[in-house]
């Protein structure tokens, strides 16, 4: 099958369990190699390379070359927000992948989700802005920003009114939301542009800096030991 073109196509896609178990190991913006996704969706790699040449035939996954390996991903944001918004209906299961490599846990700790920031300190900023009044979550998986943090995003060069939306994206490691949408966008790159963040050159990872620490502590009181004591929202709250 090549670009389905109809709904039931596509439906009947994800509707497989390996494949869904495959597309939810990639929901974060990762891209992995069909071996790791043969474990996640606990297939044979023989198994799985015909659940991948039908995904990225129906256009959900993307595949790219490097040398000889092959590595998926998901074919946008559009397909994470599709699963994203069927997750409503049923919440997603846990997915087990390999243990994690160094490599592997700064991804979890800081990446970019699609130009957002993401992992445990894109949720821990996510907290902070709501416990500091800035963010408020509202109905259909959306953030409102209040006065305040109009006032605050101001100070980062971010004119919230023209990056509305402010989206809620369930974090695929945390299970629980981080901003998305422009506004995530613009936060991202805002705080790489002050100095808070840097990303890596050869991966989605994203360190902060030591003025990063010291002024997300002066900012909006979050300090590293917060991280490991991050309070886990229901998956699909909203």
């Amino acid at each position: 099958m090549s670009n389905p073109s109809t709904f039931t196509e596509v439906a009947a896609l994800i509707a497989e369990p390996a494949r869904a178990a495959i597309l939810l190991a990639l929901f974060d913006g990762r891209a992995l190699p069909a071996g790791e996704l043969a474990f996640a969706a606990s297939i044979t790699p023989q198994t799985a390379s015909t659940h991948l040449a039908k995904l990225v035939a129906g256009g959900l996954l993307a595949c790219e070359t490097q040398g000889r390996h092959r590595y998926y991903r998901l074919a946008g944001a559009h397909v994470a927000q599709a699963i994203e918004y069927l997750s409503a209906i049923a919440p997603m299961s846990a997915i087990v992948l390999k243990p994690q490599s160094r490599e592997a846990q700064g991804l979890r700790f800081a990446r970019c989700c699609y130009n957002h920031l993401a992992g445990q300190l894109g949720v821990a900023v996510t907290q902070a802005l709501e416990k500091n009044g800035y963010l408020r979550a509202i109905d259909d998986k959306h953030f409102e920003v209040l006065p305040a943090g109009e006032i605050w995003l101001r100070t980062l060069g971010i004119d919230s009114p023209t990056v509305k939306p402010a989206r809620q994206c369930l974090d695929w490691t945390e299970r629980t939301h981080h901003v998305a949408g422009p506004l995530g966008v613009q936060l991202l790159s805002a705080l790489c542009e002050a100095g808070w963040l840097r990303r890596s050159k050869n991966s989605r990872a994203v360190l902060v800096t030591p003025k990063g620490w010291a002024q997300f502590k002066a900012q909006l009181g979050l300090a590293p030991r917060d991280l490991e004591n991050l309070e886990h929202k229901p998956a699909l709250a909203g």
